[in-house]
């Protein structure tokens, strides 16, 4: 009897360690929540001060408290560790506030962050500096880009703010428009640059902004979205024509500016400072997102005429991302690789580009166009992106700052459903008339019909 016991004992422990197992790599949160969480939480309070030393972030006490130590006990007088505010739980991880003793910095604690995950069981932590003298620990319980879940209600999307993927610290990466006005995207083909895309578009179709795409690769990328799109160009002779009436727009949106404020109307554009946030509400034109997907075939030549053209293009997209933001004209462009063999004008326009978002890339070289000029060190991290993790990407800005992200998963069929919903929202810009998409009309799905009996053959 007591055999049968100790088996059943027994299988009961290899079955519970066996589920456990299943639901952490299932579902990962739910893990995290009940088992995970009190596990790490104990590991934190109980070798907190052994692990701040140990990883060189105590000081020496002040010499009054150690005087005061001496006299009253004979214990030891240990170094003090950063004092530690309260535990908060959320559903990825924890959070955690440090106020750092003196004579330290926050590089001191991001450089011990890789010895303060081993030593709490925690799949990341992150540092970020509140204030002087506090930092926060952001402990991330598991791979939150394994799964991409957003978390709800955490940034409420804005005008020109659209929540489009989601860090490795578990926060929203958000593509704000009046921060980060324009933004290269680079990567390889099935990288996930057509995800991030279609999200970018899925979120401002809801807003009251003008989107034009060009879509040299026939337009099959961004014609599902055409019932939403003000214009859209499918080849370089259509860019060729769309370009210049972007770049007349923008200066009667400058006109519009100086008449305003009563500047002269033959003071150059590049005098003046001010944009269209500064005029009414009624008298606001409405922004515009200009989507350059495959960027290179605007550049690659044949012919001398071509050549013409092609330098006729650049100079134009060159213009609007100098002097599109105060007209309220923002560039997204896309392609694979984007350097200075493509032609003149190329380094210029990348200059240009304030935001980066590198996916993977075929050749170290790619990763330096996108991310070296900004932040070199972000090279390596986009160079060893895995290509079974498409959607998984390196940002980073002119700031130096950087991080991975990766795009949530979004159907064409559902992103294309909400630009269709979404058609009557698309601001009227009349110079835009003629370059209207024509959304193809929604053909409804047949039934499957059973396969008719085949007849019995008789003689």
């Amino acid at each position: 009897m007591t055999d049968l016991v100790t088996v059943a004992e027994l299988g009961g422990s290899l079955a519970a360690i066996g589920g456990a197992a299943y639901v952490r790599h299932a579902h990962p949160a739910a893990y995290w929540s009940t088992v995970g969480l009190p596990v790490s939480v104990a590991r934190l309070l109980v070798s907190y001060s052994s692990t701040m030393d140990a990883c060189g972030l105590t000081v020496e006490p002040p010499r009054w408290r150690a005087l005061a130590v001496r006299a009253t006990t004979r214990r030891e007088v240990r170094p003090v560790p950063p004092r530690r505010g309260l535990i908060r739980p959320t559903t990825t991880g924890l959070r955690m506030r440090l106020r750092l003793a003196p004579g330290q910095e926050p590089a001191d604690v991001a450089a011990s962050a890789e010895r303060l995950r081993h030593a709490w069981g925690v799949h990341a932590v992150h540092v970020r500096d509140v204030k002087p003298g506090v930092v926060e620990l952001r402990l991330v319980g598991f791979d939150v880009l394994r799964k991409v879940r957003m978390p709800r209600g955490s940034t409420a999307p804005g005008l020109l703010r659209v929540p489009v993927a989601l860090r490795e610290d578990a926060t929203p990466y958000v593509r704000d428009y009046r921060a980060v006005p324009h933004e290269l995207v680079l990567g390889a083909t099935l990288s996930g640059k057509s995800m991030y895309l279609r999200n970018l578009l899925a979120g401002l179709a809801a807003q009251p902004v003008v989107l034009v795409g060009i879509d040299c690769k026939r337009g099959v990328e961004l014609a599902p979205f055409a019932a939403r799109l003000s214009a859209l160009a499918t080849d370089p002779d259509q860019a060729a024509e769309l370009l210049p009436v972007l770049v007349k727009e923008m200066e009667d949106r400058y006109d519009l500016i100086k008449a305003r404020q009563g500047i002269a109307p033959g003071t150059p554009d590049e005098l003046i400072t001010s944009d269209i946030w500064g005029l009414p509400e009624t008298e606001r034109p409405a922004p515009v997102v200009l989507f350059v997907d495959e960027v290179a075939e605007l550049f690659l030549v044949a012919t001398r005429k071509e050549e013409e053209r092609r330098d006729e293009m650049v100079t134009q997209l060159i213009r609007l991302a100098q002097l599109g933001r105060a007209a309220g004209i923002y560039l997204e462009v896309c392609g694979q690789r984007f350097g200075a063999e493509l032609g003149k004008g190329a380094t210029m326009l990348r200059a240009q580009l304030t935001g980066r978002v590198c996916h993977r890339v075929n050749d170290e070289a790619s990763a330096k166009m996108a991310l070296g000029d900004i932040a070199p060190e972000a090279v390596w991290a986009a160079c060893s992106i895995a290509s079974e993790r498409p959607g998984l990407a390196v940002t980073g800005d002119t700031s130096g700052g950087w991080s991975r992200i990766r795009t949530p998963h979004l159907s064409l069929a559902d992103a294309a459903a909400t630009c269709r919903a979404a058609a009557h929202l698309a601001p009227d810009v009349p110079a835009l008339s003629p370059f209207r998409p024509s959304a193809p009309p929604v053909q409804p799905v047949k039934s499957a019909e059973p396969p008719s009996c085949p007849q019995p053959v008789t003689d």
